[in-house]
């Protein structure tokens, strides 16, 4: 239905969730490019701008995805909203397009019924799900031929969103898919070099803080990584230099769960991320504090009295699944 419904052309704004990752930015740019190549006109729209890590895929493509950056010419027909769970993951954006999304693209297995959606729980990133939709616009000859730079964009989103294809999330599929990516002459060493192997000094610097802040938890089974907004304000951090803070939790040895608490402002509203390594489901831990996402990759917002508050809070939550 999603196929059939987007095939019209009409004027598309491609919305996707805040802090974006790799998966987000490059699903929304293949889109865009899809629809472009197919009679629509297409813009992607964030409350962030893409991170400076992401932009090599926003390059020659669409220059801001800031809402302030959207043509005075152009009046959406349409709106998509891609690897968006839930309303909420929209930030600033909530209020202004609630009840105004036509069609949700995602992989999530839980989130919010939004809009007509196309979902596809199993899928390993959202870009999974783009790819079939840019195959079947060649398949009904709604397009004679893939826009350049889309399937590039489409092995970032998926490459990211699975670790390299180290996840637990990866299926054959997704090495079909990323094999038909690669034989389309995609430069994924290039990509992974990028994406994974090449990191900033605010990134390392965010690290080694995030580090110092280490706490283990029920035997060593979960790790806890905090960071507090004095703390980004002191090492002069951005948000976006603190994606990869989870990893620091998750490569200690013998850890179940990691946990990475951020503190965005100086309000007490603490970002919570997690990961699971083992049994533990931690889109139900999160979906206790209303957030939510894939059963080994999660995150909600918690309100407490202290990031240590916050954290003791997802970790109480935890050891529920692990008693």
């Amino acid at each position: 239905m999603a196929c059939t419904q987007l095939a019209q052309p009409k004027n598309t704004l491609i919305l996707f969730h805040v802090r974006p990752d790799g998966d987000a930015v490059g699903s929304a740019l293949a889109l865009k490019l899809l629809l472009e190549a197919s009679g629509s006109r297409a813009w992607c729209m964030c409350q962030n701008e893409v991170p400076q890590r992401l932009s090599f895929l926003s390059e020659g493509i669409q220059q801001s995805t800031l809402p302030s950056a959207l043509p005075l010419d152009f009046v959406p027909e349409r709106i998509v909203a891609v690897d968006t769970a839930s309303m909420a993951q929209l930030g600033e954006l909530y209020e202004r397009f609630a009840g105004k999304i036509d069609i949700k693209i995602d992989h999530h297995s839980k989130g919010d019924d939004y809009a007509d959606y196309l979902v596809v729980d199993n899928a390993a990133a959202a870009g999974e799900i783009v790819f079939d939709i840019s195959r079947e616009f060649l398949r009904r000859g709604l397009i004679k031929t893939l826009p350049p730079k889309l399937d590039f964009c489409l092995y970032a989103a998926i490459s990211s969103d699975t670790g390299c294809f180290k996840y637990s999330n990866v299926t054959p599929k997704t090495h079909i898919r990323s094999a038909e990516l690669l034989n389309s002459g995609v430069d994924a060493a290039g990509i992974n070099q990028l994406l994974f192997d090449s990191k900033s000094m605010e990134v390392l610097a965010a690290e080694k803080a995030g580090f110092d802040t280490l706490k283990m938890f029920h035997k060593g089974k979960i790790a806890v990584v905090y960071f507090t907004n004095e703390m980004k304000t002191k090492l002069g951090i951005l948000d976006e230099h603190l994606e990869t803070l989870i990893d620091v939790a998750r490569s200690v040895e013998g850890v179940e769960v990691a946990i990475a608490v951020r503190q965005p402002t100086e309000k007490k509203s603490f970002r919570v991320s997690t990961r699971s390594q083992g049994t533990v489901d931690v889109s139900t831990v999160c979906a206790a504090f209303g957030g939510g996402g894939h059963a080994k990759a999660s995150g909600c917002t918690i309100l407490a009295d202290s990031i240590e508050h916050a954290a003791f809070l997802v970790v109480s939550e935890v050891e529920k699944q692990m008693n």
